[in-house]
């Protein structure tokens, strides 16, 4: 049977779609349906490693919540900005250098048989297939070439929801407009509009819904109260300034926040560790009082690196690792961390590093993209815990790093290049991301567990099952010719595993 399609489109980037999605496969999963999350294409770089290649974290985080497997088909196209004016594409996993030189207008059509086939092999695999948008479906400049919005929900036949964040201001316009914008034929996919991250009571929008409704014909379904800590990960390399410790602080990690800042949701953990405060670091300031500093992952790591000599963090990060300070470098970080960066074939420029460690990185045409398991060798310094600590992460990086021959060979802390560490034992690179995701490092570092990947899905899950409108959520999927499927009875399929009713 062909899987019913439930699309979630947004009135503006970061109006809560990836969330939604998130919180639908896992309500949908616990009703014992077979789900699978789609993204035609996705612009982001934040990727994770899967069967077949990379996708978007987002969908990687749906597909866990829908107790799928990640697959490549979830997100055909991903776009990893290095620049402004250009990106790295990725076509089912793997980098397309023929897409990446295309001009983004002529790229839709060369990639459209391959997403809908991606997307025909989701619905008839599944039960549900629940899509996410990008941006806004009324960008009427782009309509012409979309690959990704109106274009996907007609081709699979979605109800769809549009979700507006109630808290920027305008949301009804937002709404309104975002609809009115669109042709008839698509307006009438849109069965229902979402407001969220409202703040205050809720009975003091009336009478707008109502009047939304008398000029639209569709309702308000639900008005999601704002949430900061679902412990989801932010999208799109939107990072929350507001991270608030829990308890009293004991430990100030600041994370340099350069342009190309890439993986930075393998972080949402350290926003859940009690007396842990994370700090996004954009200036001398903002590092003076970390007790870590963390160099992440970045797409483009020589122009991050120029970036953060033009801040003045060079200083800092040195001053820092000269006291003795905690430095740690992870993938373009532990680049960074090296004396040179050193490329031939134009994927980066040529540069020194900050000379925290006598490594040399060499940039390659092929990207290594894989899941990889290690165990820290014996640490010393602040990141003794470590030793003996074997972990789970992934791997996405173009470079290859290896040890400066002119100079006093440094620690080698995991096998197979994957980790060094300077003598005093302060400064630390690692290219695995993933290292705060598990738990046996979290557990080891700051002798504490944070909530499990499922426990946060059923939390995301239980929350719209309280501020949907009732039935709200089992009538998208709905067969309209037809009784329901193995819906919302009462009874209690909500626990049970991803399979067929």
């Amino acid at each position: 049977m062909t899987a019913r399609c439930v699309m979630v489109l947004g009135t503006t980037s970061g109006a809560g779609k990836s969330w939604l999605v998130t919180a639908l496969c896992r309500k949908y999963a616990r009703q014992g349906l077979k789900v699978a999350p789609f993204k035609a294409q996705n612009m982001s770089n934040n990727a994770r490693v899967v069967s077949g290649g990379e996708i978007g974290s987002a969908q990687y985080f749906q597909a866990r919540a829908a107790r799928a497997e990640p697959d490549v088909r979830m997100n055909p196209l991903l776009l990893k900005p290095e620049r402004d004016t250009h990106s790295q594409v990725v076509l089912l996993g793997r980098v397309s250098e023929k897409l990446s030189r295309m001009p983004w207008r002529d790229r839709g059509n060369q990639v459209w048989p391959t997403i809908a086939q991606c997307l025909d092999e989701l619905r008839a695999e599944n039960d549900v297939v629940v899509i996410e948008g990008a941006g806004s479906p009324a960008e009427i400049n782009l309509a012409a070439s979309d690959i990704v919005n109106m274009r996907v929900a007609r081709h699979a036949d979605a109800r769809c929801l549009l979700v507006t964040d109630i808290d920027r201001g305008g949301a009804f316009a937002h709404l309104y407009g975002t609809w009115s914008l669109l042709p008839e034929a698509e307006r009438k996919l849109i069965t229902g509009f979402v407001l969220n991250k409202f703040r205050g009571d809720a009975s003091l929008l009336a009478p707008a819904p109502q009047m939304l409704r008398d000029l639209t014909g569709i309702p308000v379904v639900a008005t999601l109260p704002m949430w900061w800590q679902h412990g989801l990960p932010e999208e799109d390399g939107v990072f929350d300034d507001r991270t608030m410790a829990r308890g009293a602080v004991t430990r100030t990690i600041a994370v340099v926040a350069y342009p190309r800042i890439s993986n930075l949701d393998e972080f949402q953990p350290l926003k859940n560790l009690p007396g842990v405060r994370l700090v996004w670091a954009r200036s001398p300031a903002d590092v003076a009082q970390a007790d870590w500093i963390v160099l992440p992952g970045s797409k483009h790591t020589s122009s991050d690196l120029e970036w953060l000599r033009s801040q003045g963090l060079d200083d800092a990060v040195a001053q820092h690792a000269a006291g003795g300070g905690p430095v740690l470098g992870i993938c373009g970080g532990l680049q960074m961390l090296g004396e040179a960066l050193i490329d031939t074939h134009g994927i980066e420029n040529n540069g020194p590093g900050l000379g925290l460690l006598p490594l040399v990185t060499v940039f390659k045409p092929t990207k290594s993209v894989r899941s990889t398991r290690a165990s820290f060798r014996a640490v010393g310094g602040p990141w003794a815990a470590l030793s003996g600590v074997d972990m789970r992460g992934y791997e996405i990086h173009h470079g290859r790093t290896f040890q400066h021959p002119g100079m006093k060979e440094a620690h080698a802390a995991m096998p197979a290049g994957l980790a060094w560490q300077n003598g005093e034992g302060n400064v630390l690179g690692v290219y695995l991301h993933g290292m705060f995701e598990d738990p046996a490092v979290v557990r080891a570092l700051f002798g504490a567990t944070v909530p499990t990947l499922d426990s946060v899905f059923d939390g995301l899950a239980d929350f719209i099952d309280r501020h949907f409108l009732p039935g709200a959520v089992t009538d998208l999927i709905r067969d309209p010719h037809g009784p329901a499927n193995n819906l919302d009875s009462g009874s209690s399929p909500e626990r049970q595993p991803n399979a067929h009713p």
